[in-house]
């Protein structure tokens, strides 16, 4: 399967139907993916094996039942 698969059509789950296609869908991540960054030529050069990307935790509010 084709990470950047073409053939998405409307029967695909929303959430396929709005993920990122190409590397320019990714907003706001130039800093990582934007042209000539190390992880972009080392993606497009097939170079990658595997990567854990960790990020700052999102608290989670706790919900009561009513």
């Amino acid at each position: 399967m084709d990470l950047f698969d073409k053939n998405i059509t409307a029967h695909h789950p929303l959430a396929k139907r709005l993920a990122p296609q190409t590397f320019e869908d990714f907003v706001g991540q130039e800093h990582i993916v934007g042209p000539g960054k190390l992880l972009r030529r080392a993606i497009e050069a097939d170079r990658l094996s595997s990567l854990i990307f960790s990020g700052r935790r999102v608290p989670v509010k706790p919900r009561w039942p009513i």
